[in-house]
């Protein structure tokens, strides 16, 4: 930092001008300012990067968030893919911004950082080389003028002070004429006192005078150094300006994503995306699927061939096919080996069970609201099924004996019936899928790897279980594409 000169002291500041002394000091803080203000520029660029950062990591939440939600709920077709791709504009505008964090950091913050640290250099006591050397240009240039400047000053105060003494003589020289008490020889004395005090007035005048052509002899030199000093702090302050233009155009090119030829394929690719959402074929699709465009197994007549030799076995996965209807077989009598399947000696009875609390269930309702768990609603609907199901009325020769019955709780030999863990149902547990699936018949579900379901029914002999998916979809799945969660 720059000092006072010894040489100065004393004198007086006419103006703020550049020439007067010690007023250089101003050009020389500069060189201090552009240090301080590279570290403002590099906490600027550092701020932004962090809201870039921001901003990546909250679009990305988002599209994660609302992916699930919207591949979870009721939208299909069309229209949902138009949805999701404001999701996956997100995503790839959330990248985007990360790319822009990384090139305002590891670019424009890196380069602000070397170039200060290039421009300038600490000192072992404190301070910078640069400030240290403009200084002392400086002072070397103003040393000489300060000295002479210093001199006239001190001129012209001695030549004031002797106007001023000899303005007093006169005036008492004028006084005493005019008192008669004064004698002669007090009146010489005041006399000789304003001759010489005339006499100092010349002498201090005319050293006055000699010392301000002194001073302008030595200005023009004083000008011309302290110009070269000046304008070497002006090129080093060039440089640090012309730098700063550099580093914030190119933050501007990394900040600017309208010029950036992938973004605009962003928004045009979803531009696409939500022009090919058709509520035609949407409404289509869901006639076909959900509507009265499903297939369906309408009841026919079937000839009674009731063997009492040939019994089908019940298989688990028949028996979930709650879409196909409940298929009641032959039974033997005597409860004996059961013989192979007959498929013309079955009978089908369609159920519309699983369909209403399909339909029934609201996966969007509030528990609150209710006062009972999804889960509690879907126990009570299982017992509806079950209490729906023992109340159909089937033809008389369907009836067996109950000694002869095998849906009985035991057999003619006394031991348990084999179907009693189907009556009634088993503990519901959340499960996971370990890979995707895509059912191959109506009464199969449908998941993705990662989806989340509930399982209804233990595995089968034949690997297959029956859940129900978050949306309220109940169906059977292989149990080996699942686990628990823990």
């Amino acid at each position: 930092m720059s000092g006072s000169y010894d040489d100065s002291v004393g004198v007086e500041v006419s103006s703020d001008s550049f020439w007067e002394v010690g007023n250089y000091k101003r050009t020389v803080k500069r060189i201090d300012d552009g240090h301080r203000l590279c570290n403002d520029l590099m906490n600027c660029i550092h701020e932004r990067a962090r809201i870039e950062k921001g901003y990546a990591q909250q679009l990305t939440e988002w599209a994660k968030r609302w992916k699930q939600l919207v591949e979870k709920g009721p939208q299909y077709g069309t229209v949902e893919r138009a949805w999701c791709a404001f999701m996956s504009e997100a995503e790839k505008v959330s990248e985007l911004h990360l790319e822009v964090k990384g090139s305002l950091m590891n670019e424009d913050f890196e380069k602000v950082k070397n170039w200060q640290k290039e421009a300038f250099h600490k000192q072992m006591m404190g301070g910078f080389k640069e400030t240290k050397e403009a200084e002392d240009g400086f002072r070397k240039a103003q040393k000489p003028w300060a000295k002479k400047l210093k001199e006239v000053e001190a001129a012209k105060k001695a030549y004031h002070a002797a106007c001023k003494e000899e303005k007093l003589a006169i005036s008492r020289e004028t006084n005493s004429k005019a008192d008669p008490a004064l004698n002669p020889e007090q009146l010489k004395k005041l006399q000789d006192k304003v001759e010489r005090s005339k006499q100092d007035v010349l002498k201090t005048k005319e050293k006055y005078e000699k010392s301000l052509k002194e001073l302008d002899s030595v200005t023009p030199q004083y000008m011309e150094n302290m110009e070269q000093v000046f304008e070497q702090c002006q090129q080093f302050e060039e440089k640090r300006l012309r730098f700063f233009r550099e580093v914030l155009l190119e933050v501007q090119k990394h900040l600017d994503l309208s010029n950036v030829a992938s973004y605009k394929n962003i928004y045009r690719e979803l531009e696409q995306n939500i022009k090919t959402a058709d509520a035609v074929e949407d409404l289509r699709w869901f006639r076909a699927n959900q509507g009265p465009g499903m297939s369906m197994n309408w009841p026919q007549f079937e000839d009674d061939e009731w063997s009492a030799d040939l019994n089908r076995t019940l298989s688990r996965r028949e028996k979930k096919k709650a879409s196909d209807g409940v298929t009641l077989t032959g039974i033997n009598q005597t409860g004996d080996q059961v013989s192979q399947p007959n498929k013309h000696s079955s009978l089908s009875v369609q159920s519309n069970t699983v369909q209403s609390v399909q339909s029934s269930y609201n996966p969007f309702e509030d528990e609150e609201d209710t006062g009972s768990t999804v889960s509690e609603k879907e126990d009570n609907k299982i017992k509806n099924v079950s209490s729906y199901e023992k109340n159909q009325s089937y033809p008389a020769d369907w009836s067996d004996e109950e000694s002869n019955n095998p849906f009985s709780s035991t057999d003619a030999n006394g031991d348990t019936n084999p179907f009693d863990e189907d009556a009634s149902p088993a503990m519901e547990v959340r499960v996971r899928a370990l890979y995707d699936y895509e059912g191959q018949e109506q009464d199969e579900l449908s998941f993705k790897a990662g989806d989340e379901l509930t399982k209804m029914e233990n595995e089968d002999e034949q690997g297959w279980c029956k859940g129900r998916l978050d949306n309220g979809q109940v169906g059977l799945y292989p149990a080996n594409y699942v686990e628990p969660i823990q």
